[in-house]
């Protein structure tokens, strides 16, 4: 059971007959004495994710579809550095010659391959797709999140939605590297799915395991948006702005054979809490720099120009829209990868 508001830790009641708590193999988990006795094993890590492992499905009209991070490289992705040259580094299958470490300070970036070659990698590979899991304790310990996280090497264009018309806008929203991921809630004390979070853009929602749509036995189904990826617990046309005037971009999800079953397709990649040496983190997960170059789009100014032009009735409440649009209507930068995002370290974003 869950309870918000109690500054002490979460706890658990011992069974008639039991001296105590832990004689049933539970803990007693106090906030002020980060006890991490109840978290899994990297064995009961893998049941974890075999048993609950979402399966990920892309739109039937998806053409910018995930890969594994060593198909990316493999396939021409490049390594450039600031000031030196527009050629680019090729990086090895496993990115073992990518910086590690620091921050994201604009020094380094990483882009397609040039020419035919760059269209092609742009598509993908959901054959070699997989979920990239970081595993770390939750709620002071009661509960263990597994993120998953997925790569797609471009994420497409953006839709605009006005009333009953929707129309492209060019190559706004298009960017090199795109990592997108949801969250599994587990408790340490019964080892049930409690929730799953979709992560949807810059925020997200989670939803209550009682409420989810499952793909198969014991394991939800995560849709991803077409073009830009954002994780929806059902198939729908979703708006990113206002439902209410009917204004905002488009993500539309469905269910196709276009899929990734994580509980057989994935890799830990990072589970601090085991301790050293116990899960080996791979070299491109230390690059905390951006995926992608920064792109510059004039979408924005185009529709503020539109904007002016529409009665006054609706300019008002149209520019309060255009300005909660998110950023890539006017600048898109390279995203940074999973380690960079503010929701590496602590509990998943509420």
């Amino acid at each position: 059971m869950r309870q918000k508001g109690i500054g002490a830790g979460t706890f658990c009641c011992a069974v008639d007959g039991c001296s105590s708590a832990r004689d049933q193999g539970l803990a007693c988990l106090k906030n002020i004495d980060f006890d991490l006795s109840a978290m899994p094993t990297l064995e009961q890590v893998h049941a974890v994710i075999r048993h609950y492992g979402p399966t990920l499905f892309f739109h039937p009209k998806e053409v910018y579809l995930p890969s594994s991070v060593s198909w990316y490289f493999k396939n021409g992705a490049r390594l450039f550095k600031k000031g030196g040259g527009a050629v680019g580094k090729e990086i090895d299958a496993e990115g073992s010659n990518l910086p590690g470490g620091g921050w994201n300070d604009g020094e380094y970036w990483m882009d397609l391959p040039d020419g035919k070659r760059r269209q092609e990698v742009c598509h993908g590979d959901i054959e070699s797709a997989e979920l990239y899991a970081h595993v770390k304790p939750a709620m002071g310990g009661a509960c263990t999140d597994v993120a998953m996280w997925v790569f797609c090497p471009f994420n497409g264009p953006a839709r605009l939605k006005i009333g009953m018309v929707s129309m492209p806008l060019g190559k706004t929203g298009q960017h090199v590297g795109d990592w997108e991921h949801f969250t599994l809630r587990v408790s340490n004390l019964t080892g049930e799915l409690m929730a799953v979070y979709y992560s949807q853009h810059s925020g997200g929602r989670w939803v209550d395991a009682s409420a989810l749509e499952y793909a198969s036995g014991n394991r939800p189904a995560v849709y991803s948006s077409r073009n830009g990826h954002a994780s929806y617990p059902y198939a729908g046309v979703y708006l990113q702005g206002s439902v209410a005037l009917g204004i905002g971009i488009l993500n539309d999800a469905a269910r196709s054979k276009l899929y990734v079953d994580s509980s057989i397709k994935y890799r830990i990649v990072s589970a601090e809490y085991l301790g050293d040496g116990v899960v080996v983190e791979p070299q491109w997960l230390q690059f905390m720099r951006e995926w992608g170059p920064t792109v510059i789009y004039k979408s924005k100014t185009r529709m503020e120009g539109m904007n002016k032009r529409l009665p006054l009735r609706l300019s008002g409440p149209t520019e309060n829209i255009l300005n909660k649009m998110p950023n890539e209507l006017s600048k898109e930068e390279g995203p940074t990868g999973p380690k960079e995002k503010n929701m590496w370290e602590g509990d998943e974003r509420w």
